[in-house]
């Protein structure tokens, strides 16, 4: 019984990876070519607008790939039976969605039918990030989109901002993604922005005893012990407007100014430490490491060949 356990994991592995590998950056260059630049006019425009944009994307894909693999799930509608993704507790404040509906609709007028939703997501993020001065990561297309999409699997899948550096392994290697990828996918926090709501349990009553002093009394200024506060965005790395893609992220958790308890947590253990040095040591590591761990996480769970399907509007089925 436990031999063919075994065996079947291996079919199963070994068929995630023959997926994994039909991904190809020159998938679209005959069925629909132009497609990959349309979607960077797309997204360049709307991040020109609102530089806010690119961290929204970036955690768009990152929220899709976490649930049921990178295949455009996290953007279905909930139907009057089911409760989708996007709907779920995380995922409620995921921004990006109208522009990731503008780069289809561009898509569907010259190459209808050929494009997938999951490309778009795939291809958004990294467009965004290098618009802002990111790094730029390869990435390979040919996903296709699910038709599958439960609130209760976003909860169950997604990582906490409360999680503790076991459960972050634990999480990421679920989706085939190391430690070294944990550590440098959570950079992605040097950008955007959260909820009073979730920070307030780490200052009040008491503050959290691993947090510097100075940053508890900044974080309690823009963010007061009171209901109305709650819902007032704050920027996770306040560096530089917020905004800017960096290593100050990395520097703010060795010196106890993170966030999020998730964030603190990368240090609490040596080998957790250990990385979060070298990244905050060094931009163009922390840059080359993060493009290709955002083109590991780009292949997990994808859906190749007949699996799946091309969406023409990706909020629907």
């Amino acid at each position: 019984m436990v031999t063919s356990r075994i065996v079947f994991l291996g079919v199963a592995l070994v068929l995630v990876a023959s997926a994994s590998a039909q991904l190809t950056e020159n998938f679209y260059a005959k069925t629909c070519p132009g497609g990959v630049q349309a979607v960077a006019n797309v997204v360049t425009a709307a991040v020109r607008a609102d530089r806010r944009n690119a961290a929204g994307l970036l955690r768009l894909h990152f929220h899709d790939c976490f649930v049921r693999g990178c295949d455009a799930s996290v953007l279905l509608a909930s139907t009057p039976g089911s409760k989708a993704e996007k709907d779920a507790g995380p995922n409620l404040s995921l921004q990006g969605f109208g522009i990731i509906d503008q780069a289809k609709a561009a898509l569907e007028k010259t190459c209808p039918g050929v494009f997938s939703c999951a490309d778009i997501l795939s291809l958004a993020a990294r467009d965004a990030i290098s618009f802002i001065g990111g790094p730029k990561w390869k990435v390979p297309l040919g996903r296709r989109d699910g038709s599958v999409s439960l609130a209760s699997e976003a909860l169950s899948n997604l990582p906490g901002d409360t999680f503790t550096f076991k459960q972050l392994v634990s999480n990421f290697a679920k989706k085939g993604l190391n430690e070294a990828d944990m550590v440098v996918l959570s950079g992605a926090h040097t950008i955007g922005l959260t909820h009073c709501f979730k920070v307030t349990p780490r200052l009040y009553p008491s503050a959290d005893k691993s947090l510097n002093s100075t940053f508890v009394a900044a974080q309690r200024k823009l963010c007061p012990n009171s209901g109305s506060a709650a819902n007032k965005f704050i920027h996770i790395d306040n560096t530089n407007g917020g905004q800017t893609f960096d290593v100050k992220y990395f520097k703010n958790i060795l010196t106890h100014q993170a966030v999020f308890k998730s964030d603190s947590a990368l240090i609490s253990t040596s080998s957790g430490r250990s990385k979060v040095v070298t990244l905050a040591n060094s931009q163009s590591t922390f840059f080359s490491a993060f493009g290709a761990a955002m083109e590991k996480m780009g292949r997990v769970g994808v859906l190749t060949g007949r699996q799946g399907k091309i969406r023409t509007q990706c909020s629907r089925r």
